[in-house]
């Protein structure tokens, strides 16, 4: 499967100063960018640079960042799933994973998640791709936010609606181990039937179970 990559972008005015939405963004110009220092979600911030870094040069990798002039302040990550998911096991060259999504907490609360989406999505490549997310509690920043699960919950996925993502139904054992956790997908236009009864078979592997 070729994976074409369109570039696109978008000015997003807030009150803490404009942002440029952009992407998918070339690692070159990736490691050219300053990396905000509260970018801490996932690893510290050096690291994550390097990982968005690392992951724009993979063939279907794609980000998307948020950059107040010359600093990435937040980003979102497109690529295969993590060898070790049940997700990569019908090695579907058609499937990517929205891996990671982050904002400093200084432009939180200003739609920038929600255009980081919207931005991916402007690409028509997306629709020869079935895009999953999959949203886990304990990777929430429930503390800062001040949120409780269900609210931050509602949050993400209104978020995720933005960008096409929509609730589907698991027996993920992962997924099924809290209620708060879920499954979203956004099938593109242009995938075929056959990947789409694979993807659902992904969804339901333990139907012995029953």
């Amino acid at each position: 499967m070729e994976h074409k990559k369109t570039y696109n972008a978008k000015e997003l005015k807030t009150p803490k100063g404009t942002l440029i939405i952009e992407g998918p963004v070339p690692a070159e110009k990736l490691a050219a960018y300053e990396f905000h220092h509260d970018l801490t979600a996932f690893r510290q911030p050096e690291q994550q640079h390097q990982a968005l870094i690392d992951i724009a040069r993979l063939p279907e990798g794609r980000i998307i960042i948020a950059r107040h002039h010359q600093t990435i302040v937040g980003y979102v990550t497109f690529l295969y799933p993590d060898p070790l998911e049940r997700w990569s096991e019908g090695k579907m060259e058609n499937l990517i994973e929205l891996g990671a999504i982050e904002v400093i907490p200084e432009f939180r609360g200003y739609q920038v998640g929600k255009n980081l989406l919207i931005v991916s999505m402007m690409d028509d490549a997306m629709e020869d791709y079935i895009i999953i997310t999959t949203e886990y509690y304990w990777h929430w920043d429930l503390k800062r936010t001040g949120l409780n699960v269900w609210e931050y919950r509602k949050v993400m996925e209104k978020m995720m609606n933005a960008g096409g993502l929509v609730w589907y139904a698991t027996d993920d054992p992962e997924i099924c181990s809290h209620p708060a956790n879920c499954l979203m997908a956004r099938i593109g236009k242009r995938v075929d039937q056959e990947s789409i009864q694979k993807f659902d078979r992904l969804r339901f592997m333990n139907r012995f179970m029953y």
